[in-house]
């Protein structure tokens, strides 16, 4: 989210502009190089005065005017490399998002657009010189995202740790609702036939039959004239042998069979209180990627997606059939483009909002996101009940949160240290 800081940052980087032609030899000039792109003596000013600017009023110092100019360089030098990333791999900012952004930073310091454009004139800026800026910002931000998401890696195992220690923190008001039933082994009867009875009893209750008459035909267990009922408990108050079974489930999870020293035992969760409920919306989408290239341009792959578009819309091909000769994202062209159902939130933000509103059995039209121009379209919506997924979401959240600030610090590290950076002296200059 915006706020007062970023507005200032994005002040003191863009002012220079704003200011080049007013004293083009004092401050039109190059101090760093960065890469093919340079900073002006006027970004670094401009963003040491803001900086002092914004601190009159703390109390705590800030450092002598030679260390406080090397970290205002270091922080361009970065913000330059992160923009020069984005153009790269071709982010672009569309109007419609960035007027978005403009509304949530005004929103942020309590203010209308129009009043932030009146306080963007007081800090010295044009107000398209400042748009401009947003934009770039935005770019470097989603390039940074697209490129250090790639690099998480989230082990299904460390979802599973971390989401039983969170189950622990709500356990003591968390209440299941559960049925069982027990399978008891006997002198005379061979234990492999009846754990073969248990996972064939599984298989039932799993396609839709009545656990309560599968416990009053076949439970042996101290409730299964109640229909294997035990009613509402919490973890703490059942048989350590449930306890050590219920986990994150939801409500109509079949657990078992499992073994205990008397039998094969199987529970039914009827019903779940105090643990939080989710139900989402997945998507199953399939879609065509094509990138281009030296040779293939912006304008060609439009071109050519339109072209498989109508091949597809008149009945010449198929879907399927387009995706596994063109698309050029391998995991989903094996599978005639399909992604499979899967949760929008996963999806970069022009490919999520495609599949958020896009119809139902319409192809979109091309649309250009981090990894190339894509068409997609949305084969079909579900609600699912991801109750037993809630600890696993806020766990997984929490795992990606670590690990892309982890990563996003490396990332910058290894982008700073490939980088070609000299500081233009005085002397450079008259040379």
């Amino acid at each position: 989210m915006w706020n007062k800081t970023l507005l200032s940052l994005a002040a003191a980087c863009s002012f220079a502009a704003a200011t080049v032609n007013a004293q083009p030899v004092a401050m039109d000039k190059v101090a760093v190089i960065v890469n093919e792109g340079v900073i002006l003596q006027s970004d670094i000013d401009t963003a040491m005065k803001t900086l002092r600017a914004n601190n009159a009023d703390n109390p705590q110092a800030l450092p002598s005017a030679d260390i406080l100019r090397e970290q205002v360089i270091e922080k361009l030098v970065i913000d330059t490399l992160q923009q020069q990333e984005a153009e790269r791999i071709g982010v672009r900012i569309d109007d419609n998002r960035l007027n978005e952004a403009i509304a949530d930073i005004a929103a942020s310091n309590n203010q209308s657009v129009e009043q932030l454009t009146q306080s963007v004139a007081k800090e010295g800026l044009t107000y398209a010189t400042f748009r401009e800026q947003v934009r770039k910002e935005i770019a470097a931000s989603e390039a940074r995202n697209a490129l250090v998401r790639s690099r998480i890696n989230i082990l299904p195992a460390e979802v599973d740790n971390l989401a039983e220690l969170l189950a622990e923190e709500t356990n003591a008001t968390v209440q299941y609702n559960i049925s069982h039933i027990q399978l008891r082994f006997s002198d005379t009867e061979d234990r492999a036939e009846l754990e073969k009875q248990a996972n064939e009893l599984v298989a039932e209750l799993e396609a839709g039959a009545d656990f309560a008459n599968m416990a009053y035909t076949y439970s042996k267990g101290p409730r299964a004239l109640e229909g294997g009922d035990w009613g509402w408990m919490r973890k703490e108050e059942m048989p350590t042998i449930f306890a050590d079974q219920i986990k994150l489930q939801n409500k109509g999870s079949i657990i078992g069979p499992f073994r205990s020293g008397v039998g094969f035992h199987i529970l039914k969760i009827d019903d779940v209180k105090g643990l939080e409920t989710v139900a989402v919306t997945e998507v199953n989408a399939r879609h065509i990627l094509i990138k281009p290239t030296v040779i293939l341009s912006d304008e060609g792959v439009l071109r050519e997606l339109s072209n498989i578009t109508e091949r597809i819309e008149s009945g010449d091909a198929t879907f399927g059939e387009m995706a596994q000769q063109y698309s050029q994202d391998p995991g989903s062209a094996a599978k005639d483009g399909e992604l499979g159902f899967q949760t929008p939130d996963l999806y970069v933000p022009e490919f999520k909002h495609q599949v958020e509103t896009l119809p139902a059995g319409q192809i979109s039209e091309p649309f250009k996101t981090v990894h190339g121009w894509h068409i997609v379209e949305v084969m079909e919506r579900r609600e699912v009940d991801r109750t037993d997924s809630a600890l696993k979401n806020r766990a997984y959240g929490i795992l990606f949160n670590r690990k892309f600030n982890e990563e996003a610090s490396a990332w910058v590290q290894e982008l700073r240290a490939s980088a070609f950076v000299e500081e233009v002296t005085d002397s450079d200059d008259e040379s």
